[in-house]
């Protein structure tokens, strides 16, 4: 029998061998959801936590930091929250609640984050011996009303394609497109930096947290000059057996120049540059790049790309618009476009770019699908009548 501890007893865990550096944050929020009537099980929680990404232990302990706002504001002790209250959560989330109504206002979320929220809430409640106020009949209803009233569609970053949005693979790079980034980049230690991480994103459509993971022993040479990519784990991949993707000749040379110019030898690829004041280069760190600095770097170069004139006539407020839809997933939704358009099946897609659901990849094609798929083809057959 799993042995049980009041909430306040979470300081022995480390004794008793039940919990590592990692796990202690998960294990204190658990326990201070429980009251003093119930008893948790520290060897279920710790295995949880030493079960999850580290995105999930972040994102479990970021939602629990949200209910537990929404639970003082509404003035009601987290152990005692029931169905209604939970209810409520999920209309204000889903910009149901009318501001006059709470007592403060709350940021809109989409269905699928709305969705997540709940998931873990009630994984907290289920490990603190509580009653999960999330399974109640009331909550789902109102999820399901959330979505008919608000549609379970999902903001999508923009994707950031080889040469832009066109139809013709072989014609020139128009807009926003890597082509063009590239070219943006800066002939110093950063540019460097960043040509090698934008090719490396591209020929891998590897997510951020895989791309600063990226050690220089990860990297192996193969024939004609192309090299393979080893990634050790991922998001879908949490039993870390690896995968490998493949490297272009191009993106093999970008890396060399750039480990060449730094004299990076071993440990991560991709580091923070330091800059002056005044935008010159300072130093390369030794640590990786920050996951939240791949979003940074893209809208960087988009905005270094409209100031060399590379985008064409673009408005300003079409480039902030550009900017503000860029994400660090922009590159790997380009990929997956530029190979719908040039005929690839999607077994083969999923397979070479690691993807696991279907539905993912089909939703990154589908604007390119409206646009010369079958329907728009007929069109213009038909256009010149």
């Amino acid at each position: 029998m799993a042995s049980e501890i009041a909430p306040n007893g979470v300081s022995a865990l480390a004794s008793n061998g039940f919990a590592d550096r990692e796990s202690e944050p998960v294990i204190a929020t658990v326990a201070a959801l429980a009251d003093a009537k119930t008893a948790i099980d520290p060897a279920m929680i710790d295995a949880a936590a030493r079960a999850w990404s580290a995105n999930t232990k972040r994102a479990f302990l970021s939602d629990l930091g949200l209910w537990g706002d929404w639970c003082r504001a509404n003035r009601v002790r987290a152990s005692d929250a029931d169905g209604k209250l939970v209810a409520k959560w999920v209309r204000a989330l889903g910009g149901l609640e009318t501001e006059r109504r709470l007592r403060t206002p709350i940021k809109r979320r989409a269905p699928a984050t709305i969705a997540r929220y709940l998931v873990h809430v009630g994984m907290a409640y289920r490990m603190a011996g509580l009653t999960d106020p999330t399974a109640a009949p009331l909550v789902k209803l109102e999820l399901k009303a959330m979505r008919r009233a608000r549609g379970t569609r999902q903001r999508q970053a923009k994707g950031i394609r080889y040469k832009g949005d066109i139809a013709d693979l072989d014609g020139p790079p128009t807009g926003v497109c890597l082509s063009h980034l590239l070219k943006a980049c800066r002939r110093d230690w950063l540019g460097l930096r960043d040509a090698a991480l934008l090719r490396v994103a591209y020929d891998t459509a590897c997510r951020r947290s895989e791309l600063v993971a990226i050690e220089i022993d990860h990297i192996e040479a193969g024939e004609g000059g192309a090299g393979v990519l080893f990634i050790p784990s991922s998001k879908t991949d949490a039993e870390g057996e690896g995968a490998y993707a493949y490297l272009s000749p191009a993106t093999m040379q970008a890396i060399r120049v750039w480990k060449k110019a730094t004299d990076i030898r071993s440990g991560p690829l991709l580091r923070r540059v330091e800059v002056h004041f005044d935008g010159s280069v300072s130093r390369v760190g030794n640590r990786p790049l920050h996951p939240n600095s791949i979003t940074l770097i893209y809208r960087r170069l988009v905005r270094a790309a409209h100031a060399k004139g590379l985008l064409g006539e673009t408005s300003e407020q079409r480039l902030e618009q550009w900017v503000s839809d860029i994400s660090s997933h922009s590159v790997r939704v380009g990929v997956a476009q530029d190979n719908f358009a040039a005929g690839e099946g999607l077994p083969a897609i999923m397979q070479a770019y690691r993807w696991r659901d279907p539905a993912t990849v089909m939703r990154y094609g589908a604007r390119l699908a409206a646009q010369s798929g079958a329907s728009a083809r007929l069109a213009k057959r038909f256009s010149s009548g």
